[in-house]
């Protein structure tokens, strides 16, 4: 037997418990990285740039690709202190505003395009304060933790209007958004919607089962590779 599977086969041993119909491991901790789903920030980003579509054609592409980043930036904190490296809730706005207002009155690629990130980056920071918290299980409710407010020094406690990422909310404020966005965008934003939406489906329909089936899979990975792999992940 291989050195990953015998250290998974002993912790299974040693932490196996089943709770809510899942393995849990406690030696991976209580938190989770991802309280929405990453296609619904996506598809928010696009949405809230879709106006331009009707209103400005001329910087729309500019305004669709600026608010996608910018929705999706906030995540790349994944591995790294998530919720609080690169989320900035409060400080994101605050320069959205002088960075819209420059757009507005001289809209160029640049403007238009920086305003866009700050945007997209704000709508993602605020709208995680109403998804859960960060727990390996997050459906249980039991962390306080939703973004860190570096304003204020403390972290927001969640308001859990979505429950968890990949839950049957999440995924009808994907679809809600999504399908609309279908007609209104044309290609590539069309694919990346499209692309939103499938990634989204599957997710939603596995995500209880990923808690017990990341650290499984994980447990295999060559011990040349262990020390990327993220430490709630290692059995």
């Amino acid at each position: 037997m291989s050195p990953g599977k015998r250290r998974l086969a002993s912790s299974i041993r040693r932490q196996q418990k089943y709770s809510y119909g899942v393995v849990t491991f406690p030696s991976l901790g209580n938190e989770v990285r991802i309280t929405m789903m990453l296609p619904t920030h996506a598809v928010l980003g696009l949405a809230v740039a879709a106006p331009l579509v009707a209103l400005r054609p001329e910087i729309a592409p500019v305004a669709l690709a600026g608010a996608l980043v910018g929705s999706i930036v906030p995540d790349l904190d994944l591995y790294a202190g998530h919720r609080r490296t690169l989320h900035y809730p409060t400080g994101y706005a605050i320069l959205s505003l002088p960075a819209v207002a420059v757009a507005v009155m001289a809209p160029t690629t640049a403007t238009v395009g920086i305003a866009s990130v700050l945007v997209g980056a704000t709508v993602h920071c605020r709208l995680d304060r109403y998804g859960g918290g960060l727990e390996l299980r997050p459906w249980e409710g039991t962390s306080e933790r939703a973004v860190y407010d570096h304003v204020r020094g403390r972290w927001r406690r969640p308001k859990r209007w979505i429950r968890y990422d990949g839950s049957p909310e999440d995924f009808l404020l994907l679809a809600s958004l999504g399908v609309p966005l279908l007609v209104v965008l044309d290609d590539p934003f069309r694919i990346v919607v499209a692309a939103a939406l499938v990634v989204g489906a599957v997710y939603a329909g596995l995500r209880r089962q990923l808690a017990t089936l990341a650290p499984v899979v994980f447990g295999y990975a060559p011990d040349r590779l262990e020390r990327y792999v993220p430490e709630r992940y290692r059995p």
